[in-house]
Parts: C-alpha cells; structure tokens; sequence
C-alpha cells in the first residue's frame, strides 16, 4: 500500500508522513538507509551525505530542497532493521521499518518545531513530494535488489 505524505501544520511544529510496503526483506531496506555513501545513487531527493550513519555519529546532508545548505544531523536512534532517527535541534527524521508477510511496512516522518517555530515557518519548503520520491525511491531500489537474489 502506497500512500501519499501528509503534513499536520500546528502553531509551534509541523510533522509530515509518507508510508509503503515494500516487497523487500527489511535488511536490504536496512542497507539502504544506512550506507549514506549510496544515497546519492539511489535517492533523487539527496545530492549527498557524508559521515557514516551509526549511533551517536554525525552526518552532513545536503538535500534537493536547499541544495546551498548542509544540514549537521545527529544519529539520534539506531535500531538495526527496525529504527533510525536523525535530527538536529529543530527536528527529527523517523524512519520505522516493520517486517510484513514476505515484505517491508516502511514509514518515515519528520517533525519540525519548537518556541520560534512560528518565526521561521513559512520560510521552510513543503516536504510532501520530497517524502514521495524519497519513498519512492527506496521501494524501487529495494525492490529491485530483491528480485536479483531469487
């Protein structure tokens, strides 16, 4: 099941969702979000990152939807095949993986937010179709390293 990201706009945060199933074993999804050296590869929405994404570490993303700007995210929560969470002090991106029949149930949400939150907001893009290709993105990858191990 597809289903297309959604944003929940508050006074003080803004969270957007997007979730798949994904006819793939959740340790090739695994692989996938954690060699950050790949993403450029595989991910349309990311021009890179550099670090390697392990508990605790750093990571410096450059993303699609501010190519001038690195963003310096903390590994938040490493949970192999099963939870990933970065972030910095204004949010934090939480990637769920759930094994599902013979597949994967991914999901992937980011709030953003805080006290200032209302001041900086409307200067923050829509993350919506940026979540889309990214879930897109990782379904096909995935998917099509699944169907060349059978």
């Amino acid at each position: 099941m597809n289903q297309q990201a959604t944003t929940t706009r508050k006074t003080f945060s803004r969270k957007t969702s997007v979730q798949t199933s994904i006819a793939a074993d959740p340790v090739i999804v695994w692989a996938l979000l954690t060699h950050a050296a790949e993403y450029p590869r595989w991910n349309s929405t990311v021009i890179s990152i550099q670090g390697e994404i392990k508990a605790g570490a750093t990571i410096e993303l450059k993303s699609t939807l501010d190519a001038k700007r690195t963003f310096k995210l903390k590994v938040k929560e490493f949970v192999p095949e099963k939870r990933l969470v970065w972030g910095d002090a204004q949010g934090s991106r939480v990637y769920s993986l759930e094994k599902s029949g013979s597949g994967t149930q991914f999901s992937m949400s980011e709030r953003i937010g805080g006290p200032l939150f209302p001041l900086f907001a409307g200067m923050i893009p829509s993350f919506d179709e940026s979540f889309d290709r990214f879930t897109a993105d990782l379904k096909k990858e995935a998917e099509t390293i699944q169907r060349s191990k059978k």
